[in-house]
């Protein structure tokens, strides 16, 4: 393998490419072990990679799907920005949605890898802080309609020296977060995750020498490329085009349309979003580098859906989104809720792919987050953020139910709290956590994943939440007569009884000691006529539970003494 004139024999490319891999992974580990926020080591709500000098990724660990898609641009960002102002021993801080990232609570942490006084790669890790400062506890608040209400925004900046930490820097985030030593805690992590990725890559270019890594590098990219463009090649040339819905904004609860066309020539993709709406005034838009980064999820999962990711899987791919947009945002539109408009480019890409590879891509799936943030005081009178992506059904494919209790398209590999660690950390009780077999599922011949219930009982009183939930309205969407999922919801028993309240965006609910929070995920849509289901799957999803004999009549025609 050749690249430049230099040659690098198959046997250390490969070593190069597992050191890489093994890099981002210990990146990851050092990071679950130190950081301070729940979120981030329990959740894994974090990502972190590995770009070459012309901030091209070529390695990144399994985290949060919609980081890793936005590492080149945010790296480039910085390279532009600082433009041969960088020394040994600086490492950058930017969480500027604007500038390639996603929101305000992302910090990214990058730092410049110098071998022999040069640049050889930049490392990085990306992580969701709790508390950036901002107009609420947790700084999303659903209904901010600038990004000067969701916190404190450093757009590049020295966070260290010559190894050494800017004392006023550490001072002005400390000072403008609610919990400082959470923040100062998990931004400690970061950093030290990219010194382990320093040291590692010094040991590499120590044995093979920095231009053989380089050239490595290219090799990797230029391979992957290939097989890319040979994926994309095999599938029929056309235009495929999806339209679909936002339920509201968090300003209005109006439906938002928006649509995408994409088209296949040769060994090229090319997806444009020309059409969609302006930026809305609510919290859901995201910037260019978030769509970017949603986009390429889905083409992932196209063209080699096993494989690590780097740079080279998308150098067939053209993004064509006019500015200003829902999905590419611009100051000061807030983007606080940034993935809950991302994930829906990502499902209109999906929508579009479906019908041309049915055996890869499925129906609808619950798509939002369906995050919400409980705040307030703890026993012991100390401030307390619980904040948790929740888990919902995915559609059907063509030869297979859907996914039940499975994370959100824009979340990749992240947890759900464990029980004890909710009810070690927060005052809170968990009731419930199952399947949301009461709202069901989409039917079909393959039938859609369930989505969750989850019941948290407030021990504090002293607490509010708040939270934007998605496809609240509009239901996922079925393939080939397959019927359509259930919607999500947030609902709020209060503890001295009355009606259950409703909601999907919402900016404030105040909380009693004893209300129960529900957090209720939708199912997915279903893949084919539902008539067409074999007796055999509706009856072991009645053993199981998943439906009654009535539902199992009416949706899918099924007549036990006839089967029997």
């Amino acid at each position: 393998m050749t690249t430049g004139g230099r040659l690098v024999d198959p046997v250390t490319q490969e070593i190069i490419e597992g050191k890489l891999t093994a890099t981002v992974d210990e990146m990851g580990i050092v990071m679950a072990r130190t950081s301070m926020s729940p979120v981030i080591y329990e959740v894994l709500d974090f990502a972190c990679g590995l770009l070459t000098a012309d901030g091209e990724l070529v390695a990144q660990m399994n985290g949060i799907t919609l980081f890793t898609g936005t590492f080149g641009v945010q790296v480039k960002a910085l390279i532009e920005k600082f433009n041969g102002k960088l020394a040994d021993g600086d490492i950058l801080l930017s969480n500027d949605p604007y500038a390639g990232g996603t929101h305000a609570c992302d910090f990214a942490i990058v730092k410049p890898l110098f071998v022999g006084g040069d640049i050889l790669a930049y490392a990085i890790n990306v992580a969701h802080y709790l508390d950036v400062g901002g107009s609420v506890p947790g700084s999303l608040a659903p209904d901010a309609t600038s990004v000067f209400q969701e916190g404190l925004r450093l757009p590049g900046v020295k966070i260290v020296r010559a190894d050494v930490f800017s004392d006023e820097i550490l001072h002005i985030i400390s000072e403008n977060v609610r919990l400082p030593d959470v923040a100062l805690g998990d931004l400690n992590a970061q950093v030290a995750t990219v010194r382990v990725a320093g040291r590692r890559m010094a040991e590499l270019a120590t044995r093979y020498g920095a231009s053989i890594v380089q050239a490595a590098f290219a090799n990797l990219l230029n391979a992957s490329e290939i097989r890319s463009r040979t994926a994309i090649a095999a599938l029929p040339d056309g235009r495929y085009e999806a339209t679909d819905i936002i339920d509201g904004d968090g300003v209005s609860q109006e439906p938002i349309y928006v649509k995408v066309a994409v088209t296949i020539a040769g060994d090229g993709i090319t997806i444009d979003f020309t059409g969609c709406p302006p930026a809305v005034a609510g919290p859901i838009n995201c910037a260019r580098g978030a769509l970017q980064s949603a986009v390429r999820t889905i083409v992932k999962a196209m063209v080699g859906p096993q494989d690590p990711s780097n740079e080279g899987w998308f150098r067939p791919l053209t993004v064509i989104a006019p500015p200003r947009t829902i999905f590419t945002a611009e100051k000061p539109s807030p983007t606080g809720w940034y993935y809950e408009g991302s994930v829906h480019a990502s499902e209109l890409v999906w929508k579009a792919l479906a019908p041309l590879m049915p055996s890869r891509f499925s129906a609808g799936s619950y798509s939002s987050l369906c995050v919400v943030y409980i705040s307030g005081k703890d026993r012991s009178g100390q401030p307390f953020i619980h904040i948790e992506p929740q888990h919902g059904g995915w559609g059907a494919s063509e030869h297979r139910d859907g996914a039940g209790a499975l994370i959100a398209l824009t979340d990749g590999d992240t947890y759900n709290y464990s029980v004890e660690v909710i009810e070690a950390r927060f005052p809170l009780r968990v009731m419930r956590y199952g399947f949301n077999v009461e709202g069901g599922t989409g039917a079909g011949r393959r039938r859609g994943g369930f989505g969750i219930v989850r019941e948290y009982q407030i021990l504090s009183t002293d607490a509010s939440a708040y939270g934007s939930f998605g496809r609240t309205t509009t239901q996922p969407w079925g393939m080939d007569g397959g019927g359509q999922g259930t919607v999500n919801a947030l609902q709020i028993a209060p503890v001295q009884g009355g009606a259950v309240k409703t909601y999907g965006r919402v900016a404030h609910i105040d909380l009693n000691k004893g209300d129960v929070l529900r957090v209720i995920t939708g199912g997915g849509g279903g893949w084919g006529d539902a008539c067409k289901r074999e007796p055999m799957l509706i009856e072991q999803d009645l053993r199981n539970g998943f439906l009654t004999e009535a539902q199992a009549s009416q949706l899918y025609g099924y007549n036990a003494e006839v089967s029997g």
